[in-house]
């Protein structure tokens, strides 16, 4: 209901503040460019792209998708037959048996969910979401009211939602391309502000479930996590933008071959027949895929109308008003519309931190908070549409408020990170 309520809302908004600008300031072809709009059409006034383009988008995101989801979904089942699954929710199991406490002991969703999470810490996007799916898939498996998201699946969604991630790469990469002098300085906020962003999920979901985060198991695991991030941060703060690419690109495909070599391997001695096994997940990576179309095509055309019918611009502008008003100072406003833009659309986040740092430079304090915001959070209501979708969940509960929350969390907490590192 929460989602339907707020997928309304975003069609109503658009569709009546692009008729005000109609109706009253003259933009008499705005509603033109809502819906057969091109982004790289040289006419088009509004350089986005219009609901029917938004459609080929989604229906060409979810068939690139197919071949990613049939080919780590083929090898999650073969680690599931060779119970390399079961293994690795053993290890995880002390921690995650407090923090899911509706999962029992040793059940493949927790090995799925540590898959997911690991991929995302990695920035293996392509990875993280058939895993993800994996997981949601497993949980839903436990989960007594099947169109109700269960307590698992909520915290499971948050913290994935939260997007920790190690390292920055295609950040670092495109303030590198667009002449900055020093593209990994933003590496280092971008770590914090993303952590903080998870142990707030973390912490948001436990106490709505009523979960004591101070139990020794918990507190154990996130001390022992945040060790390793701290000794990785100061190891990587002494490479250069070149080693530090290079390190990441062996770090992340380098483990994720490591993961498949392991798979196999383990097939190979549980003597299983290893190439059916991925046959048999790859055929259900395809029709996962295939499920979530409409979930996606819903989500995307109403973030459509709200970028084009130029809501955003209208938001950025009374903050930059307020802050007039309020004497405050408005230089984190040039980098906000990132952060609107974020929970909604990847690479529309994407492309709002290129023109911001194209519009004031890549060593701005916009071009530089832009970037950090841009690392800070995932996509929150594609997360919502397509994870809940692949499990025709239709009552998504808390789950958006929650992941909201804290994404506005980490937005904060990237703001004062950048007066705190630059000024």
């Amino acid at each position: 209901m929460a989602l339907s309520r707020i997928w309304s809302a975003f069609i109503v908004i658009a569709i009546v503040v692009a008729s005000i600008k109609c109706f009253f300031f003259g933009q008499s072809e705005i509603f033109n460019w809502m819906i057969i709009g091109k982004a790289d059409d040289a006419a088009n006034p509004l350089k986005l792209d219009g609901v029917i383009e938004t459609c080929w988008t989604a229906v060409n995101i979810c068939l690139k998708l197919i071949g990613i989801m049939a080919l780590f979904m083929g090898f999650m089942s073969i680690a599931e037959k060779a119970g390399g699954i079961r293994l690795l929710s053993r290890i995880i199991s002390p921690f995650f048996s407090k923090l899911f406490p509706d999962v029992p002991k040793g059940h493949p969703a927790t090995g799925h969910m540590v898959m997911n999470f690991s991929a995302n810490l990695l920035g293996l996007d392509n990875a993280a979401t058939p895993f993800g799916l994996k997981a949601m898939e497993s949980l839903q498996e436990l989960n007594p009211s099947k169109d109700v998201a269960s307590n698992a699946q909520i915290m499971f969604l948050c913290l994935h939602a939260s997007g920790l991630t190690l390292i920055p790469v295609s950040i670092i990469a495109i303030r590198a391309s667009l002449n900055s002098s020093n593209p990994t300085e933003i590496f280092i906020p971008c770590m914090i502000a993303t952590f903080v962003a998870t142990m707030a999920a973390m912490l948001i979901v436990s106490f709505k479930q009523k979960i004591n985060v101070f139990q020794p198991a918990i507190l154990a695991w996130v001390l022992g996590i945040s060790a390793v991030i701290a000794s990785l941060v100061l190891y990587l703060i002494t490479l250069n933008t070149k080693e530090l690419q290079s390190f990441s690109g062996i770090l992340s495909n380098g483990l994720l071959l490591l993961i498949f070599l392991l798979i196999v391997l383990g097939g190979i001695y549980k003597n299983i027949d290893v190439f059916d096994a991925f046959i048999d997940g790859a055929k259900g990576g395809f029709e996962t895929a295939i499920r979530i179309i409409p979930y996606l095509v819903g989500m995307l055309i109403a973030i459509s109308l709200l970028r084009t019918s130029g809501t955003f611009d209208i938001i950025i502008n009374a903050l930059k008003h307020v802050c007039t008003i309020l004497g405050a100072d408005s230089r984190f406003i040039d980098g906000i519309p990132t952060a609107l833009i974020r929970p909604l659309s990847g690479g529309g986040a994407r492309g709002m931190m290129v023109d911001t740092i194209t519009t004031h430079g890549a060593d701005s304090f916009a071009g530089r908070l832009s970037s950090i915001l841009q690392g800070s959070s995932d996509t929150t209501f594609y997360v919502v549409a397509v994870y809940f979708g692949a499990v025709n969940i239709k009552n998504t509960r808390y789950a958006i408020g929650a992941m909201l929350l804290a994404d506005l969390v980490g937005v904060c907490t990237a703001i004062g990170l950048c007066y705190m590192f630059f000024g």
